[in-house]
């Protein structure tokens, strides 16, 4: 178990930034990894948003609607930020932000080509760790986009490793931390470790920089300021000043040079246009790569600042810069003692608050997994800026945008504006928020932060978030493509964690979110089951590529899909809303009745499941459905979609259901009135415990039926968790021939051949963590009911019988050996990366992947995923290794 002494003071800190006392949330790791290549930065008239504005426009073209920068932080509305900036010597341009292929540049689609690592962080960002490794040779630029764009789909990405770049180790380890004094008074550590054989150089560039906010109109707003303050005792001084932000400091230790420039474009670079000013957002980069004297301002004064420190590391050796960005000055050595107090303080604070959260029994290895998922988590809130309307209409002071776009992406979406720090994906290849990705993050984030994982799930559900339909906005590269609706499972999660945690759960909270969620439940009813039959379509449903067609698109030669996995998530999610209907019934009558309404919801889709062919009989397993030309056909694809109906899954308690006799009395009289509705609400009755009641789309009969083939490890059951397509379609692909063009799905356990939605990322035989917990979770609670009356073979046809409950801990098993050391010293997330498995300066830091492979567990896809994979965390609290 955790640890729990009181109140720490981390627990403190969270504590007064919930009252509003203090504002200990102002200041974190909110600046993303990557702004350029999104698509609040595309003006052009076809959405090529990577091409709009590339790498090569990055470091000259100021961004629109947000920054970026390298293990950097900014204020919560994305105003100041502080970021790293390197040069080795050697590269042609300064590393001010992560390098990455575009989507066409990639042969699996968008992939970042750097090694970074989010090593610490508590929740109110008093303490945080980043970890960034540079290369001392040239940085191969032109070669990864190049021998990437080379491969084709069936051969593997060519990484920064393969390059040669770290052979020999010679490279520098970059470490930042930031410590909070106070919290508006931010400490800075950046250690720079020469891990070569010989002595290297390194430029070392902090930048303080206020994001472009006065380039937009007219007529132009006040522009902030930054300029050189009066050096003080062992330190120089970069003073600042915003209209909204106020006055900030930014004491250097030692004496490096200040360089100062303007964060306005290049257009002199780029377009060939003369410049407003000499001082452009790369002056400070041309003045340490192309010694370019005239590219900074002499008069030390702009919205860009640089603290230059020319650095020679001997082989092993390292050596470490200091700052502090403060809101008030500091009239004595900003850098004494009191520095390095607070700077231990807050790393034992961590300590002591991870002690209450990661189980002391655990490994040394487990409690690193855990306490990086946590890190990476915490280090994925991003500052996020769109207000779709402004972005269609363009800026007064810009060129108009091309008037295609009011027909292109997101033109029905001109309610929605987004000014706040969210959770993210992958803060490089997706800095920027999916719906239901989110909700997956929230977990883990409760066990740390119960109240910004609450803030979120209600901020989704705000007027100028959901649309005015009711639509939640699934992401900016179509806000109205359709996500699966878990966000009642999320909140009422969330809610339970809290009420564990703190002893009561916050029924407001509750209220609010199960309010808006009305509406967009019927959103989902009036538009993706169109013909009122209780199945469902709704398109592709995240699962990007898993199905024969491209399912958000028309089919080839007409017709629709009716979808096992659109069905079963509606299922589910009205056995959530009922579940949160019966908590807030307890003290409030009036939700009895709307909790009728879900529990008949429930039964009527569970029902048509069974009767409109999704069910078949002979295999015992779920499938979509062809409807084409009056004729039916089920797309026999062993898939995830077939396993998602157990997720649909809940119990009724006897103790809340008897103190609610309206909504007994209305569910009695229904289950009495409809026999033919029996089989997905089973009854059983203990000694002690009374009638309690399961609603499940799986019956009884059907359960052995599904886990059988979940279970087998020829099938779906791999050494690492459930797969998302069969393993059976490796030698027997599906395939079916429609209008004279064939459509396949084979068992691809790694990387994609198909090109569906980009094809950067693959649903045809890797792991999910994602939908894996779901199953996890279902098992649980199908135990719950059934305990150890019901067992199944695990694996299937092993003999050895496990009831659902030891079922669900094997998989979570099978799921955190991904990341833990093996008996023999590797870490399957690493596959064959001898440099991950076996240097002691890369073997300890974990990467969370996108998804993993179907066959060894080793990592693919987003390399910064810790969003949905940091679920892991979640695994190993509640079930351990």
């Amino acid at each position: 178990m955790a640890r729990r002494r009181g109140v720490t003071p981390e627990e403190a800190r969270l504590h007064e930034a919930r009252e509003r006392s203090a504002h200990w949330r102002r200041w974190g790791p909110y600046l993303a990894e990557r702004e350029w290549g999104t698509v609040r930065e595309d003006y052009s008239p076809n959405g090529a948003a990577w091409e709009s504005l590339p790498h090569d426009h990055a470091r000259s073209r100021a961004y629109r609607w947000g920054e970026d920068g390298i293990g950097g932080i900014s204020d919560n509305h994305g105003r100041l930020c502080f970021a790293l900036a390197l040069w080795n010597g050697r590269d042609a341009i300064l590393k001010e932000r992560l390098f990455g292929l575009t989507g066409a540049e990639g042969n699996h689609g968008e992939d970042v080509k750097e090694y970074y690592f989010y090593l610490d962080s508590t929740p109110t960002h008093a303490y945080m760790k980043f970890l960034y490794k540079y290369p001392q040779a040239e940085f191969p630029y032109a070669t990864l986009v190049e021998e990437n764009r080379r491969r084709g789909r069936g051969a593997r990405e060519y990484e920064l490793l393969d390059t040669g770049v770290f052979d020999g180790d010679r490279y520098f380890d970059v470490t930042v931390e930031y410590a909070k004094a106070a919290p508006d008074d931010v400490l800075v550590r950046v250690t720079a470790a020469n891990r070569g054989p010989e002595p290297a150089e390194l430029h070392l560039l902090p930048t303080l920089w206020y994001r472009n906010s006065w380039a937009w109109d007219v007529p132009e707003p006040e522009r902030p300021t930054l300029r050189a303050g009066r050096p003080g005792v062992g330190h120089v001084t970069i003073e600042g000043d915003h209209p909204s932000l106020g006055l900030r400091w930014l004491y250097c230790a030692g004496a490096p040079e200040l360089l100062f420039t303007e964060n306005d474009t290049n257009a002199e670079r780029l377009w060939g246009r003369p410049n407003a000013s000499p001082y452009v957002k790369d002056g400070i980069g041309r003045y340490v790569v192309e010694g370019r004297t005239d590219a900074v301002n002499p008069g030390r004064v702009g919205t860009k600042a640089a603290a230059y420190h020319r650095l020679t590391l001997g082989a092993g050796a390292s050596a470490s810069a200091r700052f502090r960005l403060t809101n008030t000055p500091i009239p004595r050595d900003a850098f004494g003692r009191e520095f390095e107090t607070v700077f231990a303080q807050r790393q034992a604070e961590a300590d002591e608050f991870y002690s209450t959260v990661i189980p002391t029994d655990h490994s040394d290895d487990a409690k690193r997994v855990m306490r990086q998922a946590f890190a990476g988590l915490l280090w994925s809130k991003q500052f996020y800026h769109y207000d779709v309307k402004r972005w269609l209409q363009g800026d007064p002071a810009q060129p108009p945008p091309p008037p295609e776009r009011w027909r292109g992406r997101n033109h029905e979406w001109l309610h929605l504006y987004n000014e706040d720090v969210i959770s993210m994906p992958d803060t490089w290849e997706y800095p920027w928020y999916a719906a239901w990705d989110l909700a997956f993050h929230m977990i883990p984030l409760a066990l740390v932060d119960p109240d910004f994982a609450k803030a979120q799930l209600v901020l989704f559900l705000r007027e100028w978030y959901m649309h005015p339909n009711g639509q939640m906005p699934a992401y900016e590269w179509a806000l109205g493509d359709v996500n699966p609706p878990v966000h009642a499972w999320a909140a009422l999660r969330v809610y339970r964690i809290e009420r564990r945690l703190r002893g009561r759960g916050d029924r407001v909270f509750l209220e609010r979110v199960f309010h808006k969620l009305l509406l967009n439940f019927t959103w989902w009813v009036n538009r993706k089951d169109t013909e009122g039959k209780n199945v469902f379509q709704g398109g592709f449903l995240g699962l990007d590529n898993i199905g024969l067609f491209d399912r958000s698109a028309p089919l080839p030669g007409g017709g629709q899909i009716e979808q096992s996995d659109g069905t079963s998530w509606m299922a589910m999610y009205c056995l959530n809303m009922l579940a949160i209907a019966l908590e807030l019934a307890k003290q409030d009558p009036a939700y009895e009745d709307v909790a009728s309404k879900f529990f008949e919801h429930f039964v009527y889709i569970a029902h048509a499941m069974h009767t409109l062919d999704l069910w078949d009989e002979g295999d015992g397993f779920y499938y979509d459905v062809l409807r084409a030309d009056g004729r039916a056909c089920r797309l026999k694809v062993r898939s995830m979609v077939g396993l998602i109906p157990l997720f649909a899954v809940e119990t009724l308690e006897p103790e809340a259901v008897d103190k609610l006799q309206s909504f007994r009395r209305r569910m009695q009289w229904f289950i009495d009135n409809h026999p033919e509705f029996r089989e997905h609400v089973e009854a059983s009755s203990k000694p002690g415990v009374g009638l309690r009641r399961l609603l499940s789309v799986v019956s009884r009969e059907q359960l052995p039926r599904v886990l059988g083939y979940m279970l087998d490890e020829a099938e779906f059951l791999s050494p690492h968790g459930v797969r998302a397509v069969s393993r059976v379609h490796k030698d027997r692909p599906y395939v079916l021939e429609l209008n004279g063009i064939e459509h396949r799905v084979d068992y691809e356990p790694a990387e994609t051949t198909s090109g569906h939605f980009g094809g950067n990322s693959n649903w045809r035989g890797p792991v999910w963590f994602p939908v894996n917990y779901l199953l996890i979770e279902s098992l649980q609670k199908l135990h719950y009911f059934y305990g150890d009356a019901l067992t199944v073979d695990c694996p299937t046809g092993s003999g050895t019988k496990l009831n659902l409950w030891q079922v669900a801990a094997e998989l979570s098993r099978r799921l955190t050996r991904i990341f833990l050391r093996g008996g023999d010293g590797r870490r399957p997330v690493y596959g064959g990366s001898e440099k991950f498995q076996r240097d002691p300066h890369w073997s300890d830091l974990i990467l969370f992947y996108e998804y993993f492979n179907g066959d060894d567990g080793a990592g693919i896809g987003a390399s910064h995923q810790t969003g949905w994979t940091g679920l892991v965390a979640k695994l190993l609290q509640q079930s351990g290794t």
